[in-house]
Order: structure tokens, then C-alpha cells, then sequence
């Protein structure tokens, strides 16, 4: 049986590119509906290692959750890349949001 935390890298992995999903999506998907602030701890500390897809994770409200004036800027760019639209503030257009099968 996979840990939460395994459930929740599963689900990372699994965001398509050109699609994002927010924090509390992601962990209600890896069976913890309540775990949004689980899922940012283990992007923080796991991203790097484990390769993941930290750029397609967004806040509830549709917008990228980090400085854009720092690491948020890089985010944007990265998303950008994969033809996600988002605009100087750190929104992203609606219709990127991912809906797993």
C-alpha cells in the first residue's frame, strides 16, 4: 500500500504538460482532500530530487503562488513553454486546468 506521500508524488507525476492543478486538487486526487499544505511541503523539499513537475501546481484561486518578482517568474516562463497562458500577475487562464480522466 503506498504512503500519502507516495500517493501524492504519483499524482505530480501524473499532470499532464500544458495543464496545471492546484494544491488542494492534487491531494484530494491522492485521497487527502485536506492535505494541500502536505502537497507544498513535498514539492518544496522533493521537487528537485524526484524531477517533479513543481511548475504546474497553482493556488486554488488560479494563480501562481510565489513571488513573481522571483521564483514565480521562472514558473511563468516554464509554464509559458508548454503554451499554458498566464498573464504578468500570475493567473492562468481557466481552460488549462487539468480534469483527470
Amino acid at each position: 500500500m503506498l504512503s500519502a506521500s507516495q500517493r501524492i508524488l504519483s499524482v505530480l507525476r501524473a499532470i499532464p504538460k500544458g495543464k496545471v492543478a492546484g494544491y488542494g486538487q492534487v491531494a484530494a486526487l491522492a485521497g487527502n482532500p485536506r492535505g494541500a499544505r502536505q502537497v507544498a511541503r513535498l514539492l518544496h523539499s522533493l521537487s528537485e530530487k524526484e524531477k517533479l513537475p513543481w511548475h504546474r501546481v497553482i493556488n486554488s484561486a488560479g494563480r501562481i503562488s510565489l513571488p513573481m518578482d522571483g521564483p514565480g517568474a521562472l514558473q511563468r516562463r516554464l509554464l509559458l513553454r508548454e503554451r499554458v497562458e498566464v498573464d504578468a500577475t500570475g493567473k492562468v487562464a481557466a481552460r488549462h486546468r487539468w480534469k483527470p480522466g
